[in-house]
């Protein structure tokens, strides 16, 4: 579908009605406050980057381009009010966007091509890159694609002799309290991808990074087979909503 649907009458002006179901307002006609708050917000973008933006300012950016005909400032309001913040409305799925009244395809289309482009962008900063020297680039791509996710998610970082990232897979996901985790599949396919350590990662929904008993224990489980066949496991990080915990850290590991 695309974002407008144009009509004409041999005696009347083309008018647009954006998918949303906002008002129809004729082409090329957009009404001057919008058309001035629109240049005002990419203005201040281009000078300052996103940081000198607001969740809500930035927000309004992305609908500017799925919705070119009607003020969006209150559909910005209503998806920060649903989903908490900007990261938020990113992760959620499309089937919860479309819930949202005036969210439409071109609008959830939009939204997660937003949220594809972080996950890459976060992903090439820390694929074959050593580990150790952008570990925060790696524990903030875990909360780009993680923290917010409603169900808990295990994936394991696959490295070589020197600790460089060869390979990051998503192994399994669960339901909002629980994932399960094969320690055998884990240490199998390290063997198929040559690996000589592990870094396991896994999100808590309820935004609490804390491991519980069930956490430590298949923890435990995938480093004695992991031990038994001369693979090292460096960590494991559990993501939470704002923080995340290390099991070396924590003496865990």
């Amino acid at each position: 579908m695309s974002d407008t649907h144009a009509f004409t009458d041999l005696n009347l002006p083309l008018f647009a009605i954006d998918e949303a179901g906002g008002a129809a307002l004729p082409t090329g006609r957009l009404p001057s406050y919008i058309r001035d708050h629109r240049q005002r917000l990419r203005a201040r973008f281009l000078a300052g980057g996103a940081q000198a933006m607001p969740d809500y300012e930035l927000l309004e950016l992305v609908l500017f381009r799925a919705i070119p005909r009607r003020d969006v400032k209150p559909l910005a309001r209503i998806l920060l009010e649903k989903f908490g913040d900007f990261n938020g409305i990113l992760s959620a799925s499309a089937d919860q966007l479309m819930t949202v009244p005036d969210v439409g395809t071109s609008v959830m289309t939009e939204i997660k091509i937003i949220e594809a482009a972080a996950h890459r962008l976060s992903r090439a900063r820390v694929l074959r890159r050593q580990v150790i020297s952008s570990w925060d680039a790696l524990l903030d791509y875990c909360h780009t694609t993680m923290a917010h996710s409603e169900v808990e998610q295990f994936r394991v970082f696959y490295l070589d002799r020197k600790n460089v990232l060869i390979a990051d897979e998503q192994q399994a996901r669960g339901t909002v309290d629980h994932v399960p985790v094969y320690p055998r599949e884990v240490v199998k396919r390290a063997l198929q991808l040559n690996a000589s350590a592990l870094i396991l990662v896994h999100n808590h929904p309820s935004g609490d990074p804390t491991p519980s008993t069930a956490d430590i224990e298949m923890t435990k489980q995938v480093q004695r087979a992991a031990d038994a066949l001369g693979i090292t496991l460096h960590d494991h990080i559990i993501i939470g909503k704002s923080a995340e915990v290390s099991f070396r850290s924590a003496g865990h590991l």
